[in-house]
């Protein structure tokens, strides 16, 4: 019996202290916290705090250039070297976002804009541009586009006349869905905690429309962020 109990503890007691390693190296989001510099490939990177640092970017441009990151991102391609020292390419348009000075840019609209409220709900301002739709291909087909709730950024074709808007977006922190910020979106985010999501269903849609923010703010309190430390 002894014997089976102290095979059991061996077996089991690696497990819990890297368990227990891997809660004290997650850090609790705060206004201090800093994404470490360099391009995020994708979502997953971002939510490991693994970004790919400026040097291992192929690249001509000075790498402390204060608009490295602009310079780069107009190109369709970025050469970058792996972990393994390996060359591949990114397309530009593929590439999730990137970390400057500790803060995040996502990619939207063929453009990369700064997330400024960040939480489990994040909030961003896009500058999108939407074309003409008499200049669209009426043969044109996306069968991708099929969700009214996600932003999809190539969804459209693209013409030689559009105008610029200024949108508001959230990002979901859990599932890196980009969804338009309104009413409706922020309903479907508030689903993950039922206190809150039955709470703001109760508001009438005026008083749902002013509060938004608010139940944001409140959600993102009770259910913080945490990402991997140094």
């Amino acid at each position: 019996m002894r014997k089976t109990l102290f095979f059991i503890f061996l077996t089991l007691c690696p497990l819990i202290l890297a368990q227990e390693d891997e809660e004290r190296a997650l850090v609790e989001y705060s206004p201090d916290f800093e994404f470490r510099d360099g391009l995020f490939a994708n979502f997953e990177t971002v939510k490991e705090n693994n970004a790919i640092p400026p040097a291992r970017i192929v690249t001509d441009e000075d790498m402390f250039d204060r608009e490295f990151y602009e310079k780069i991102t107009t190109l369709k391609e970025i050469v970058i070297y792996d972990e393994n020292g390996v060359k591949k390419v990114l397309k530009t348009e593929d590439i999730w976002g990137y970390s400057r000075n500790g803060i995040l840019y996502i990619n939207v609209g063929l453009a990369f804009h700064r997330i400024s409220f960040m939480g489990s709900i994040s909030h961003f301002v896009a500058t999108v541009t939407t074309y003409n739709p008499n200049n669209y291909d009426p043969y044109y087909y996306n069968p991708y586009y099929s969700n009214s709730y996600y932003y999809n950024r190539y969804s459209q074709p693209q013409s030689n006349v559009g105008n610029t808007d200024l949108r508001q977006y959230l990002l979901d922190f859990e599932s890196g869905d980009v969804m338009e910020y309104d009413t409706e979106s922020v309903e479907v985010l508030l689903m993950k905690d039922p206190e809150l999501a039955d709470e703001f269903h109760a508001l009438r849609s005026r008083k749902q429309k002013q509060m938004k923010f608010v139940f944001i703010r409140r959600f993102n309190e009770k259910h913080p962020l945490y990402f991997p430390g140094d």
